[in-house]
């Protein structure tokens, strides 16, 4: 009998992500032994601590990086250049978000509800209004980061399918987990939950099509496969169209975005600025791994398919926000159609497409928490007020949280000297370069719609007089004035200096099979 020998593990090359899990496991331990009146200052500054200390861990590896090195756990975890980008993105961007879940200046208690189980309207939920918000936010979100940095980086179709269920199952719980309005908290986190699970299903039906193909599901066999088998493309090309459906659900590209406005709207605000952020990038990273290693032989398959699924995109998310009402489900179709430029810059085919891609990624991150912050701070008795009415004549109210909101609004739509003009410039430049022009054409006719709806807040702020129903901009604590802070300086920079961040996206831009 031959000897089994276990495959060789590079520690040093995981230890991101082993810091966070482990973190997260030390926080599941806080919540059953450290009293409750401190738990929500240590759960924060351990988080804090797990995720610099993950990216110090990343930032080393980055000059270390060799084809011989790469691979580790038997060739099921890869991390290359693009891998340590996406990494360190992650956790910048989950760094900055997780500043939101700490805050509890802006409403007693936090945006987090104390217990969930409680029954929403009774006596004993009554009581709770009071008591601090539930910390267990803390150890979920960093089980969740931990698997992103699993999902960008996994080698084989298999691990992937791990991490994005150790990355999705804490999701569903934070969306459930809003202070204020709990019944539409709980019913978007049905919903998240049931749609995800579709797509989980669909996602590992197509790896079970994949490995009747290809006899194998790591991305070299695959790749080796598509490029040489002689057999029939028809589980390659069933297989390829399930795994896209997983994907393309957590990217929110229609028609798979039917879940984003409702879990945007009824998540607590945090949490969606997390999501926003962080399950974007996540996702696009796997997707570019996957098409970019795994299937680029047969992009002549699948890119008239992405194609028209990009134009589908930016058409339902750019028309749709026009007709909203509330703030948070126009940033919701904002992001479905960001979506769809996103993958204007994905199928330009091309290494600069790919830099393009990850720059949007982040700058678009950065925006994104920004205004999500600005809009946990317009509030009155009941909470956060999101509908577009009660944000007439916010300008004189407060006219400093007014322009800001005013510039990121602006960074949306592309207007030059933001990273929003900046990060469309790339991935609209890279499809032209990859004859996409056709998708260029849809993205700028869709970029010109959108910008109807921003400018229409814009216009509500500064021309608009206040009125009864205007609510006051609370004062923001010292957490949220930070992540107003550097998604502000963030956006700006990223628009006149974007060079720093293009350069190590052009540096990411190349796999190791």
């Amino acid at each position: 009998m031959p000897e089994l020998k276990l495959p060789d593990i590079d520690y040093a090359a995981l230890l991101p992500m082993l810091i966070l899990f482990g973190a997260a496991c030390v926080g599941v331990l806080i919540e059953g032994f450290v009293p409750r009146s401190v738990r929500n200052m240590v759960q924060l500054v351990l988080s804090l601590a797990a995720m610099v200390a993950a990216l110090v861990f990343v930032i080393r590896r980055a000059g270390e990086v060799t084809a011989e090195n790469a691979a580790t756990i038997g060739g099921a975890i890869m991390i290359d250049n693009m891998g340590l980008f996406m990494e360190g993105a992650l956790l910048v961007l989950g760094l900055v978000s997780l500043l939101l879940f700490g805050e509890r200046t802006l409403e007693r208690g936090g945006a987090f509800v104390p217990h969930a189980a409680v029954t929403v309207g009774s006596e004993r939920d009554r009581e709770q209004a009071v008591d601090s918000g539930a910390t267990e936010v803390y150890p979920l979100a960093l089980f969740s980061l931990g698997g992103m940095l699993m999902f960008v980086t996994a080698n084989d179709l298999l691990t992937m399918f791990v991490a994005l269920e150790v990355f999705s199952l804490p999701l569903y719980l934070m969306c459930a987990l809003a202070r204020r309005k709990r019944l539409l908290s709980q019913e978007s986190a049905l919903k998240y939950f049931l749609l995800g699970a579709y797509a989980s299903a669909f996602f590992l039906f197509g790896v079970a099509m994949i490995y009747g193909f290809a006899k194998g599901v790591d991305f070299r066999a695959i790749h080796e496969a598509v490029r040489g088998s002689e057999t029939s493309p028809t589980l390659l090309l069933i297989g390829l169209a399930l795994v896209a459906i997983g994907l393309l659900f957590k990217i929110a590209a229609a028609p798979f975005h039917v879940w984003t406005p409702d879990v945007y709207q009824g998540a607590p605000t945090p949490v969606t600025a997390f999501m926003a952020a962080c399950t974007k990038a996540a996702a696009f990273g796997a997707l570019l791994r996957v098409l970019y290693v795994g299937f680029d032989g047969a992009k002549w398959h699948f890119t008239p398919v992405l194609g028209a699924v990009a134009v589908l995109t930016m058409l339902v998310g750019a028309v749709l926000a026009v007709t909203q009402t509330d703030l948070k489900r126009l940033l919701a179709y904002s992001s479905v159609a960001n979506a769809g430029y996103l993958m204007v810059g994905l199928l330009g085919g091309n290494k600069d497409g790919l830099s393009s891609t990850l720059f949007y990624l982040v700058a678009y991150g950065f925006t994104v928490i920004a205004a999500f912050a600005l809009v946990s701070l317009v509030r009155d008795a009941d909470g956060e007020a999101t509908h577009l009415s009660r944000w007439a004549g916010l300008g004189r109210r407060s006219p400093l949280f007014a322009g800001i909101f005013t510039f990121l609004l602006l960074a949306f739509a592309g207007i030059p000297l933001t990273s929003g003009f900046m990060a469309k410039f790339g991935v609209f430049g890279a499809a032209i370069a990859g004859d996409q022009t056709w998708l260029v054409i849809f993205g700028v006719l869709t970029s010109i719609v959108l910008a109807f709806p921003y400018l229409r807040v814009v216009v509500m702020m500064w021309l608009s007089e206040p009125g009864e129903t205007t609510p006051s901009v609370s004062i923001p604590g010292v957490l949220t004035s930070a992540v107003l802070g550097i998604g502000t300086v963030a956006t700006l920079l990223l628009g006149v200096l974007p060079g720093p961040l293009l350069e190590l996206a052009d540096q990411a831009s190349s796999f190791i099979r």
